[in-house]
């Protein structure tokens, strides 16, 4: 594509500058940054960046909980050139240097408390060359604001991009193997702002204000661009832990009409007995994704907070652009025909949805099959790795390995997953990734994790373990020990069960099925699907 017909993803900043320049941007405390501040702290580091040597195409990697030099962080990427790489700052180093060492990253930003994921990623990357610490610097380091500072007021051009050029890795594990990176291009990432725009926050302006409630790293980064594209200010909480109560105080304070979260968020804001002592009437749009929401839950947020929900189902590949069931979707009245109960709406405008069998034909309404779908929200692969990205494509469709079917007004509804993935608290857990390293420890001869309903987080893991032989017999105590600093806690179990042997199928495979209904048939685990 002629390179005409794209811009420099960075230009959204630039534009929200100049048309209001004295509007807050980012908020957090009683610190307000307007976006004349940020965009010229964002040139600031792109000269300084530049300076140090970093070219278009080049990796940065950035490890930080959520503060203004990470928001600025993407765009100083996209106006480079390079590809931002944003890490979950939950994840141990050792995970953390897996991605370094995989998208090949030439630089990496840090937050000063994450030394150690810097020595990790050093120790498994020889291409990281430079490193700069937001916060005191060591030794060899680089400082962030010591950048900004010595390269004020430079006003360096953008890069020139195709519509394929990369601009995010945005990673995502699958069921075997490690976390792959789906790449999001400046071509494909215009229209998923336009479409999260019209679909998700329409008439958004300048006015209006977001909060930031998940990591910038992933949906609430893709929900930040939107915010930015339309002048509207975003508010960062003081701290990681979320508080419902300074929560609903900056819902207050500062009228925030807009955020991106997961049901377990949505439940715990709702249920907390500060939501009756707030006016929260500002609140116009509260999208929910990443896993599906009990009805109960969905109707205590509607009474609670009125028609304001909005639930999308997309995948990280397609940066959530398959569905969306806007306000007027919902209902908390069961026998209201606008409740539209159990389902995740209808397509995103300019994508197409289909239900597919084996053969990758459409099935008839109402029958399940696979979720596939396509259109320009679909990424571009996966980086290096030409076999996952075949597969992920393959016939002309995004497979998303999910199963589910459609009605005849075109409604999605899902049914199942293909895989053994499952999500708790709105996280993605891929069983493969925690059994591999529960299988490290010597006492640990077969394992099978996989997730169970729960009423809080959606799904919990459970892991059934046969011990070791002639080995001292291991238990959860240890098993938790084990997982500590080298898996994030979000990913741990939270229930252990030791069995002489697992099921197996003819092939000598693990039956996954066999063991939930072993463990429902207990009574170890409740019966039925989240």
């Amino acid at each position: 594509m002629n390179a005409a017909q794209v811009m420099n993803l960075g230009s959204l900043l630039r534009q929200t500058a100049q048309l209001f320049p004295g509007h807050s941007g980012v908020i957090q405390g009683q610190q307000r940054w307007t976006w004349r501040e940020i965009d010229q702290r964002v040139d600031a580091m792109v000269a300084a960046l530049r300076a140090l040597g970093l070219r278009q195409g080049d990796r940065i990697l950035v490890q930080s909980r959520n503060n203004l030099q990470l928001f600025e962080s993407c765009w100083v990427a996209f106006r480079l050139g390079c590809v931002w790489v944003p890490t979950n700052y939950r994840l141990t180093p050792p995970e953390v240097a897996y991605l370094g060492a995989s998208s090949g990253a030439r630089a990496m930003l840090y937050e000063a408390d994450f030394a150690d994921h810097v020595e990790a990623v050093r120790a498994a990357s020889a291409a990281v060359e430079h490193v700069v610490c937001i916060g005191s610097p060591r030794p060899g380091e680089h400082g962030y604001e010591e950048l900004v500072e010595r390269h004020r007021g430079a006003q360096p051009e953008p890069a020139t991009v195709g519509y394929d050029d990369p601009l995010w890795f945005f990673y995502t594990s699958g069921t075997t193997g490690k976390p792959k990176a789906g790449v999001l291009t400046h071509g494909q990432m215009a229209f998923v702002v336009t479409n999260h725009l019209a679909d998700l926050i329409p008439g958004t302006t300048e006015r209006d204000c977001s909060i930031a409630v998940a990591p910038l790293s992933h949906g609430a980064g893709i929900h930040a661009l939107l915010n930015v594209a339309r002048g509207a200010a975003t508010v960062l909480p003081p701290g990681e832990k979320l508080d419902p109560e300074v929560f609903w105080q900056l819902v207050q304070t500062h009228r925030v009409s807009n955020l991106f979260t997961v049901p377990t968020i949505v439940k715990m804001l709702v249920e907390h007995p500060s939501v009756d002592r707030y006016d929260h009437s500002s609140l116009r749009y509260v999208i929910y994704a990443g896993a599906p929401m009990y009805r109960e839950d969905q109707k205590l947020a509607l009474q609670k907070l009125g028609k304001v929900l909005v639930q999308y189902f997309g995948l990280g590949e397609v940066t959530g652009c398959i569905t969306v069931l806007p306000p007027a979707m919902h209902s908390a009245d069961d026998d209201d025909p606008d409740a539209n109960v159990g389902s995740c709406g209808r397509p995103r405008v300019g994508m197409e949805v289909a239900i597919l069998d084996e053969q990758l034909q459409r099935v008839p309404v109402g029958t399940v099959g696979e979720i596939c779908c396509r259109g320009p929200a679909v990424f571009a692969g996966y980086h290096a790795n030409p076999d996952a990205t075949e597969k992920a494509l393959r016939g002309g469709w995004f497979h998303t390995g999910d199963l589910g079917r459609l009605d005849d007004r075109g409604l999605l509804y899902i049914t199942g997953r293909e895989s053994d993935m499952y999500i708790s608290g709105g996280s993605n857990v891929y069983p493969r990734e925690v059994e591999e390293i529960l299988l490290m420890h010597p006492g640990v001869a077969e394992v099978a994790v996989l997730g169970v309903p729960d009423p809080k987080w959606g799904e919990i893991g459970v892991a059934v373990i046969v011990r070791k032989e002639g080995t001292q017999p291991v238990g959860d105590t240890e098993l938790l020990r084990h997982l500590d600093g080298r898996c994030a806690r979000y990913r741990w179990p939270r229930q252990f069960f030791f069995w002489d042997a697992l099921p197996k199928s003819g092939y000598g495979k693990v039956t996954k099925k066999d063991v939930k209904r072993i463990l429902v048939e207990r009574g170890d685990i409740p019966g039925g699907a989240a």
